[in-house]
């Protein structure tokens, strides 16, 4: 299902099993600041991360929220698979604009304008090789990704970030380095399972939701 941005969704259990084991897995950073996500799932997700540290801040940025699918919002993927533009968001997505909702070039760029804010304020306020956590979603993650190492927007669907994995982008003065991607910090999310038909992407990540 896409749950897109309608307020009061939870995390599905695959996103959910996770979260506990944060703040250890994360342990060793001296994190400097955590921008989340408005939707409850990613406030959820980074609750015992910032239990564990209650000296840490923690910021909202909208900015980073899911994508916003519009008249797509709440309904199953199985349902979409037939609608002509799921074939365009999974083969042309610089070109899709959500019915009701947003473009996925628009997603990217908010979302890559918000992080480089984010450095810049982390840089003047903790210096420059401090590091900050963000919790955000699935495409906006795979749009970040992308960007970052400067994959074409048609090209973000070949990437694939398991829930609650951490992703780590070291931004320098000239250009980012991809330093992590789609750690779960164990090897069981490789292990075989049910695709999609057609092994089309997971729009919207992948929450393990039909």
């Amino acid at each position: 299902m896409l749950a897109g941005c309608p307020p009061g969704v939870a995390r599905h259990e695959r996103g959910a099993a996770p979260a506990p084991a944060l703040p250890g897995r994360l342990a060793d950073l001296p994190l400097a600041e955590v921008v989340t996500s408005p939707l409850q799932r990613c406030q959820e997700t980074v609750a015992p991360l910032l239990a564990a540290r209650p000296g840490l801040r923690s910021h909202t940025d909208d900015r980073i929220g899911e994508c916003h699918y519009g008249d797509w919002s709440g309904r199953k993927l199985a349902e979409l698979s037939d609608e002509p533009l799921m074939e365009v968001v999974q083969q042309h997505p610089s070109a899709a604009a959500f019915p009701g909702g947003e473009s996925m070039r628009a997603m990217q760029t908010r979302a890559a304008e918000a992080v480089r804010e984010w450095n810049a304020r982390v840089e003047r306020d903790h210096g420059a090789d401090a590091v900050y956590l963000m919790c955000s979603h699935g495409d906006i993650i795979k749009s970040l990704i992308a960007d970052a190492i400067g994959l074409h927007l048609d090209l973000f669907q070949r990437i694939s970030v398991e829930p609650c994995s951490v992703t780590a982008i070291r931004y320098t003065r000239l250009r980012p380095f991809l330093v992590r991607l789609g750690d779960t910090g164990d090897f069981g999310s490789l292990a075989p399972r049910e695709a999609p038909a057609g092994g089309d992407a997971a729009v919207g990540g992948d929450a393990g939701a039909p």
